[in-house]
């Protein structure tokens, strides 16, 4: 496992839409420790591929210290209700801002064995999910800060 740079603005790499896993492969395997371990290295909750300059679908949740969650090709399936919070980014130091998500979403996905999964979350799970998905389609949060 290795530290990886995590990208910021104002890389164009971060405006890019990832491409979708092929195969969980070794090579697969061994980017998702490394982020993992990136994560661990920083105060954030998430990550997604792309913050460490690789276009691909993927993201590592971790709202619960020592519980990474790996999602590959994540897409919401459904949401539900709404939620207002405050956001910040990691590749978007010192800035945050309030955005309005989904208070509950599903998504399915694969997980590093090559299984499909469906995962429900809400509240704070649901609003990391929703940003590092964001990030695998090139949207940052700052497009969708509001005013509080």
């Amino acid at each position: 496992m290795a530290l990886r740079n995590i990208v910021t603005v104002p890389d164009l790499i971060l405006s890019k839409i990832s491409k979708p896993v092929e195969n969980v492969d070794d090579k697969i395997k061994e980017l998702v420790n490394d982020m993992i371990e990136t994560l661990h290295s920083t105060t954030g909750c998430g990550l997604a591929a792309v913050q460490v300059g690789i276009l691909r679908r993927i993201i590592v949740v971790e709202k619960d210290p020592g519980n990474p969650i790996v999602f590959i090709n994540p897409e919401i399936i459904e949401s539900s209700g709404e939620q207002f919070q405050h956001e910040g980014c990691l590749s978007i130091p010192k800035v945050s801002g309030w955005v309005r998500r989904p208070k509950n979403v599903t998504i399915k996905a694969i997980d590093l064995n090559g299984n499909e999964l469906i995962y429900s979350a809400s509240d704070l799970m649901a609003q990391i999910i929703c940003h590092e998905i964001d990030h695998l389609n090139g949207v940052l949060f700052i497009e969708k800060t509001e005013i509080r």
